[in-house]
């Protein structure tokens, strides 16, 4: 088998599609790469759609195969997503689909893709439907369930002693799912819990109720520009001597316009760019030679996105057409991930260690999330129990 590899992409926006033939040689595998590309959210996108990129880069393909890679834009529209996942199954054939990074738009595509024959990697979204319940044997995720990361800052402020917190978060299920997690872990007096719309940009009002109740902390999930607007805004209100707690409001996707604004803050995270190994030091360093940005979650995960179905693949043989032996391949997560420890749980979710991260400057002036300690080891989500592959 070659190891050289090809890249066909096709970046379907606005509707219109530009494609290129994909080769019938046996030796390829089609991929399917789905993220959110346009509008306020799309730097999360950009990072998922570059560490998959540059992970079958680095790998001269996956698994030994030549890669054709279509990349679509799902807008960030359910319905969008879910005709563009059907496309991608039905049309382009992928063999694997991987993305999104939102939770709305997973449950959009999971049918289509699922019922449509191919495998579904989410780098990203985890929503806790499919963590129980709705497990399903060809879904498997590289991220988190989205309620753990947040768990990690509830068992931060009841560990700090904070005895009153005003939540805040979009009104969809990896919101609903964030606040549920900081719950989790937290004991003490939730005086409010703030739901917005999705791309809510004018925290005015919600700012004006912290500064009414005086809470001891506020946690906040605002993930793209909804992050970027809720910490200016909050210096700006003079609200900084309030503990800001969060996840996924500063990082990597959103530091380069917040700045100073959000030094300091603090977040939850499974892996932040100056994770202490080799393979995660070499992987910041490609990353920001190539696309010129300091990585953030959503490209570590999807690297390792890469790193799974490489293994799987290469557990086969190449032989695409098993997927009995893919699947249990994939479940056996034979990778070396960026974040060290990593295996899946009966519902293919991580078991992975999670951490406290705080915001810091570095000497060339660029922000990023660095990680202050670890707060849970080998963690597995709450929902495993109800997952019927057991």
């Amino acid at each position: 088998m070659t190891f050289a590899h090809r890249i066909a992409s096709a970046l379907l926006v606005a509707g219109t599609a530009f494609s290129v033939p994909a080769s019938a040689a046996a030796e390829e595998v089609k991929v399917g790469l789905i993220f959110t590309l346009s509008g306020p959210a799309a730097a999360l996108g950009e990072q998922g759609r570059n560490g998959f990129q540059l992970a079958v880069d680095e790998l001269g393909g996956l698994g030994g195969l030549d890669v054709a890679l279509t990349v679509v834009d799902d807008e960030q529209k359910p319905d969008i997503a879910a005709g563009r996942a059907r496309e991608l199954v039905e049309r382009e054939g992928v063999d694997f689909v991987v993305g999104p990074i939102f939770s709305n738009i997973l449950q959009a595509i999971f049918r289509p893709v699922t019922e449509g024959g191919a495998f579904l990697v989410s780098p990203n979204a985890g929503t806790s439907n499919y963590a129980g319940s709705e497990c399903h044997p060809d879904f498997f995720v590289t991220s988190y369930q989205n309620d753990q990361v947040h768990e990690v800052m509830g068992a931060y402020a009841e560990r700090e002693g904070y005895k009153s917190v005003i939540l805040m978060a979009p009104n969809y299920q990896a919101g609903r799912d964030a606040l549920a997690g900081f719950k989790n872990s937290y004991r003490g007096t939730v005086m409010n819990e703030l739901f917005t719309p999705m791309g809510h940009f004018d925290f005015s009002a919600e700012l004006a109720q912290v500064a009414a109740l005086r809470p001891e902390a506020v946690f906040a999930f605002m993930p793209g520009g909804m992050g970027v607007n809720l910490v200016r805004q909050y210096e700006q209100a003079g609200l900084k001597e309030i503990p800001f707690l969060s996840a996924f409001t500063v990082d990597e996707s959103t530091l380069d316009a917040q700045k100073s604004s959000a030094k300091g803050m603090l977040a939850g995270a499974n892996w932040a760019p100056d994770m202490d190994n080799d393979a995660s030091r070499q992987f910041v360093r490609a990353y920001e030679e190539r696309f010129g940005a300091i990585p953030g979650t959503y490209a570590m995960q999807a690297y390792d996105a890469a790193l799974l179905i490489d293994s799987a693949i290469r557990s086969v043989g190449g032989d695409l057409s098993d997927r009995d032996g893919l699947r249990e391949a994939l479940r056996k997560a034979d990778f070396e991930s960026l974040r060290g420890s990593f295996s899946f749980g009966e519902n293919h979710y991580p078991i992975q260690d999670f951490y406290l991260t705080g915001v810091v400057q570095r000497e060339d002036g660029r922000f990023h999330t660095s990680i202050v300690e670890r707060i849970f080891d080998d963690y597995q989500d709450r929902y495993v129990g109800e997952c019927s592959m057991q």
